[in-house]
């Protein structure tokens, strides 16, 4: 009996001592999210959008695209597509965008920031964190209903 109880003793160390896979497993982040941030500029203002992450040669760095939709009551809706670049460390993830397209502007004239992003990864389904850009608000994105692809 005491050797059983050693037995499994080792085995429950052993298990304890392999890394956490979410933590070191990138392909978590790959694939199809949606994003939507709380309201910003006292409310006036929402952003909704897409974000598709693939992989990149380097460890640690993902290729992405995203389309953000932005609505403001005073000006009313933009719709932006953008290339970005997102560099995972652990359990961050910071976003970088380059306007590629204004799709839809209801204002002229209106000078679109590229939306940034300082993401938290909760899990395989979600990230929570910050939009930083021309206004800060909370976002969370959600992994699309397909997973990864």
């Amino acid at each position: 009996m005491a050797r059983l109880i050693a037995a499994v003793c080792v085995g429950l160390f052993g298990l304890l001592a392999l890394p956490a896979q979410a933590d070191t497993d990138p392909s978590d982040v790959l694939g199809s999210w949606s994003f939507q941030t709380k309201p910003y500029r006292d409310g006036q203002c929402i952003m909704t959008g897409t974000m598709r992450l693939s992989s990149h040669p380097e460890d640690g760095l993902y290729e992405c695209e995203l389309t953000a939709v932005e609505v403001c009551s005073m000006w009313g809706r933009s719709v932006v597509l953008q290339t970005c670049q997102a560099r995972r460390f652990g359990n961050q993830v910071s976003i970088r965008s380059e306007i590629t397209q204004m799709l839809e502007q209801k204002v002229e004239g209106l000078i679109y920031v590229p939306d940034n992003f300082s993401l938290t990864i909760q899990d395989h389904s979600r990230m929570w964190g910050a939009l930083v850009s021309a206004a800060t608000a909370p976002v969370e994105f959600r992994r699309a209903e397909d997973g990864i692809s």
